[in-house]
């Protein structure tokens, strides 16, 4: 049986440290500076043979509902409705303060489970500001080092104290035993329509992007606002995405606003980009959102660039149509991206809107569409069939003399299309000519937007001396 378990506190405890620790990665940003942590983020934690759901929340602050640090409140109180038992973290070096008190007696309305946790408890000053914990009436306090490691055996028995039916081994689950020994591992290279497609959403900061996939979920899950800069790690949410023909499961990663290294100062906006740069590689489908009033910025291109570097399948919204009067405007900026973008020729362009949901239903089709030309693999003889009649028509140039050979083409992978090239000279081919060859296979077989990898492979020459004996 599984459950699900808040780790909540006032801001700079260590709550992320924790949540790093029970997921056994660095999915949380984690930084001295207090306040890191600004939306919910769920992970799959194993604490000795048990396997649970930990959500890292923001800290706990008073302030106005509507200000940031208000809205960040409400993410942390949605996770406390969501679990079934509350980690309540405090600093051991500090001690118990006044805030402690305020939102112990929060944590205590909720009517949940709570296990007092006094992190940060290495040497005698931190055995000593957990002693204190025991004033907040919340039980004993177990005092821990979530960066050390120290302390979590106390923590797994205190765990099965709280929740003992959940955490209970039934007669039938005797293979929960043996879950320490496996690895939970997303990477794949075959189409299997029974795993989750991975999408992240990237684009400039303010496009939106938070807004846009809350309107897809139906539900206020990610934190937004009009302030730039509001998302920091890559959070993940699943979603059952419902077709025209079928339902495809989702798991979509939100990720920070990416600005110009030039312009990037701050330490922890450092980290956030490093966060979202990791989603992308991780991602199969990237969603690359634009701001409709202000379109394909050099930031923007930078953007797809490197994408298509990372070899991922593309799709690009144009957020905040709802803004735009004249909706004949995609065509001009579907001629713009033919122009400006031809590492991905053909591309998808899909009008959304965030504020509104229109667009959502034709933007996922394309990211499934896109996901299906990525995973696209031609047979040999077809690729040489078109790759003879190009040779007839178009063959490659001559080099001082000597006409470059070029026999034979295969695709030896998908995920991204990636091609071979066999024959002599070919360390002459140029580039032009590679290009034209990239684009008649993009034409010909139906692979708009995707990047193409393409391998120049040719035989030694017996003639060489260098290579004579």
């Amino acid at each position: 049986m599984t459950f699900t378990v808040a780790i909540i506190g006032r801001p700079n405890v260590g709550k992320s440290t924790l949540f790093n620790r029970l997921v056994g990665k660095k999915l949380a940003l984690v930084d001295d500076q207090p306040g890191v942590t600004r939306d919910r983020r769920a992970g799959d934690a194993k604490l000795g043979d048990l396997n649970f759901t930990v959500i890292d929340t923001a800290g706990l602050e008073e302030s106005d509902a509507a200000s940031l640090t208000g809205r960040m409140r409400a993410q942390t109180e949605a996770a406390i409705d969501d679990s079934d038992a509350i980690f309540f973290v405090i600093d051991a070096r500090t001690g118990v303060t006044p805030e402690d008190r305020h939102f112990g007696a929060l944590v205590r309305r909720a009517g949940k489970p709570v296990i007092l946790i006094a992190n940060k408890a290495e040497g005698r000053v931190g055995y000593a500001g957990a002693y204190e914990g025991f004033d907040l009436g919340l039980g004993d306090p177990i005092a821990l080092s979530a960066e050390h490691g120290d302390g979590f055996a106390e923590l797994f028995t205190s765990l099965l104290e709280a929740l003992p039916e959940a955490t209970q081994l039934s007669d039938d689950d005797d293979e929960r035993r043996e879950r320490l020994e496996l690895d939970d591992d997303e990477e794949g290279s075959e189409l299997d329509p029974t795993k989750p497609l991975r999408i992240a959403v990237v684009g400039r900061p303010n496009a939106g992007k938070s807004t846009l996939i809350n309107r897809l979920l139906g539900e206020d899950r990610l934190l937004v606002g009009p302030e730039a800069g509001i998302t920091r790690d890559s959070i993940s949410v699943d979603y059952l995405w419902q077709g025209k023909d079928a339902e495809r499961q989702l798991k979509i990663f939100d990720t920070a606003g990416l600005r110009r290294r030039a312009r990037i100062e701050e330490k922890l906006e450092k980290l956030a980009a490093a966060d979202a740069l990791r989603a992308i590689r991780f991602a199969e489908v990237v969603v690359i959102l634009l701001d409709a009033t202000i379109p394909f910025e050099k930031q923007d291109l930078t953007i797809v660039d490197l994408c298509a570097r990372e070899g991922r399948a593309l799709v690009i919204g144009v957020n905040k149509w709802d803004l735009i009067a004249d909706k004949a405007e995609i065509k001009v900026l579907r001629e713009e991206a033919l122009r400006l973008l031809p590492q991905v020729r053909g591309a998808l362009v899909m009008p959304v809107s965030g504020a509104t949901g229109a667009g959502l239903d034709a933007l996922m089709g394309a990211v499934i569409s896109a996901h299906e030309v990525w995973n696209k693999r031609l047979s040999t003889s077809r690729l040489n069939r078109w790759l003879e009649n190009v040779i007839d028509q178009n063959p490659p140039p001559a080099v001082a003399g000597r006409r470059i050979k070029i026999r034979y083409i295969t695709q030896p992978k998908a995920r991204p299309p990636h091609f071979v090239l066999f024959g002599n000279q070919l360390n002459q081919l140029p580039e032009s000519y590679q290009r034209f060859l990239m684009n008649g296979l993009r034409q010909t077989f139906q692979l708009p937007g995707t990047p193409i990898r393409m391998t120049l492979k040719q035989g030694e020459n017996p003639y060489d001396k260098k290579k004579r004996r």
